[in-house]
């Protein structure tokens, strides 16, 4: 299908997990699972529809009544996150499995292959058995946004080393979080270490942000705002969207470690 990321979605599952995609239904034969092989649950669904069932309305785009189009359903645990995700262009909630929290997004390049790359992480993390997650998943990094509306995080660790943070989905000990505060700061300002996890705490619901366990996070550097802001994010890294918890692309990595003089 041209223009279509699919490929490029199953190679990346191939790499990055060693899955082949299982093609499971004759009546559908372009439709491909990826599976865990261990307890056998998808973490990704591959599969080819007509534009039109997915309520798209044309979406702008100069297409004709029975054009099929490639989707990936993947599960994003975060209530939260889906919340934002579906909100916008690229993404809808799961075709034909919309419970449990998945989703489907397109795979016609409105959505950034970097970024379906990371919450398919995250679904192979949220479906994985235990053992896989402790055998496979080595430390991470993450960029997590932090809304100065709701809480001062340029002056967050002022007097201190270590603050409590909206538990992310998928991060675990060991990781690290690079904390991007929004507008109207728009940068990233730490480099923390993730020192516990599950931390309970009194539950909090806005309609927007869903607060239900907590992660201790140590503080390891500052950055300078000037340092990597939101424009040289876009336009040098590719990361146009920090919305909710996602990976670091490598060539930032490098640069964020090069700055604390890894």
């Amino acid at each position: 299908m041209v223009g279509s990321l699919r490929e490029e979605v199953l190679y990346y599952a191939r790499r990055r997990y060693g899955v082949e995609p299982e093609y499971l239904w004759a009546r559908f034969p372009g439709y491909a699972a990826l599976r865990h092989s261990d307890n056998r649950k998808w973490f990704g669904l591959v599969m080819d529809v007509p534009w039109e069932r997915l309520g798209l309305d044309g979406d702008g785009r100069d297409r004709v009544p029975g054009e099929r189009v490639d989707i990936l359903n993947v599960k994003v645990a975060d209530e939260g996150l889906r919340y934002l995700l579906v909100q916008r262009d690229g993404f809808l909630p799961g075709y034909h499995i919309s419970r449990g929290g998945w989703i489907s997004i397109l795979l016609d390049g409105t959505v950034d292959f970097g970024e379906i790359c990371d919450l398919l992480e995250q679904s192979f993390d949220a479906t994985a058995s235990a053992r896989t997650r402790k055998e496979t998943r080595p430390p991470k990094e993450w960029l997590v946004p932090a809304n100065p509306k709701y809480y001062d995080i340029v002056h967050a660790f002022d007097g201190t080393d270590e603050i409590d943070w909206k538990q992310g989905r998928g991060i675990r000990v060991g990781d690290t979080v690079y904390m991007y505060a929004g507008a109207p700061v728009k940068a990233i300002l730490y480099c923390c270490e993730v020192t516990r996890t599950g931390i309970p705490c009194e539950p909090f619901d806005n309609g927007k942000l869903q607060v239900r366990e907590l992660m201790r996070l140590r503080l390891v550097r500052r950055y300078e705002v000037d340092e990597f802001p939101y424009q040289t994010l876009r336009d040098v890294y590719g990361v146009s969207t920090i919305r909710g918890p996602r990976g670091v692309p490598p060539e930032l990595s490098h640069e964020l470690s090069v700055q604390l003089g890894g």
